[in-house]
């Protein structure tokens, strides 16, 4: 079983280098943009837009593989690479990524370590790796968008006192916002540019991007376009319940500092341990994973690791 495992990530290192070799040396001109080319015979006024994310700048005949398919049920990895900022990055290639990483980190684990058991372990590890850094970005751009809504929401307010359309009010934003907020507006704006429903457009947006507030505007705006109203002054409310709810979280990230304190020692006290009693007794250590009773003693601690994190996560989480 151990050659299989090392055989496979071997395999799958070789194939992602290779994967990676050939996507440097492949042409980076998209498939659209050549027709377009060939249709009009000169470039587009608006290929600062078409470079970041435009409608236009995906293929015609860009469907998810077997691959991308098979992790598609569990989440959707093409959308999640969107809302990290990594849109340009295709799913087949990040999926090689996470592969290459995981071979290379059960082949060091292989190499280093005495546990040859262990090798599996530093393959799931490596494997991970590419997907908590995309988790990560996700989390810290979606938290950029939030931080940036209810300004620009001030914006489109304004830009509908001053007497311009909701059209145009989103278009300033895409033009005044920095990302990640400005080109995911520069996209809804285009999109209804080129004969996209606005309410589509808004509907796409709200999709795209998993933001609550986000949601709130764009229900609110679909609700008056139907039954009229000051959109203005909803905008101002929104604006403001988004703000009233950013002074609430702060002040429960201040009262259950606590008790994430506690759960951050609590979460490391096992690993630390672990690692303290290896440097100084390794003949004990070495009884859980020698003996059966310790192969089983060590999952049911692992277990529990992981339901501990679990319900401390439960217990300082509030929702507002």
């Amino acid at each position: 079983m151990t050659y299989f495992l090392i055989f496979v990530s071997v395999a799958v290192s070789v194939s992602g280098v290779v994967y990676a070799i050939s996507s440097m040396f492949a042409s980076d001109t998209n498939a659209v943009e050549a027709r377009l080319e060939n249709l009009t015979k000169k470039r587009s006024a608006s290929t600062s837009i078409l470079e970041t994310g435009s409608i236009l700048t995906s293929p015609l005949d860009d469907a998810p593989g077997l691959l991308e398919a098979f992790v598609g049920r569990f989440f959707n990895l093409r959308r999640t690479l969107q809302n990290a900022g990594m849109g340009e990055t295709e799913p087949i290639k990040f999926l090689t990524i996470a592969g290459v990483m995981g071979g290379v980190v059960a082949l060091i684990t292989l190499v280093v370590s005495p546990i040859k058991s262990l090798f599996l372990v530093g393959f799931v590890f490596g494997l991970a790796l590419p997907f908590l850094y995309l988790w990560f970005m996700v989390r810290r751009r979606l938290k950029k968008f939030a931080a940036q809504l209810p300004d620009s929401l001030d914006l489109i307010g304004q830009a509908l006192r001053a007497g311009q359309s909701l059209p145009a009010g989103i278009h300033l934003v895409s033009q005044q916002a920095e990302d990640p907020l400005g080109p995911e507006f520069a996209r809804c704006y285009e999109e209804q540019n080129l004969g996209v429903p606005l309410e589509e457009a808004l509907q796409k947006l709200a999709d795209r991007i998993d933001n609550l507030d986000l949601r709130f505007f764009v229900t609110s705006v679909l609700l008056q376009r139907q039954t009229g109203g000051d959109l203005a002054e909803i905008l101002d409310k929104i604006s403001h319940l988004i703000r009233e709810r950013f002074t609430i979280q702060g002040q429960i990230q201040a009262l259950t500092g606590e008790g994430r304190l506690s759960g951050v020692v609590l979460l490391a006290l096992p690993p630390v341990l672990f690692v303290t009693m290896l440097r100084l007794n390794y003949d004990y250590i070495m009884m859980l994973f020698r003996e059966p009773l310790g192969n089983q003693m060590l999952a049911v601690g692992i277990v529990l690791q992981f339901f501990g994190a679990a319900m401390i996560k439960k217990i300082i989480t509030i929702k507002v």
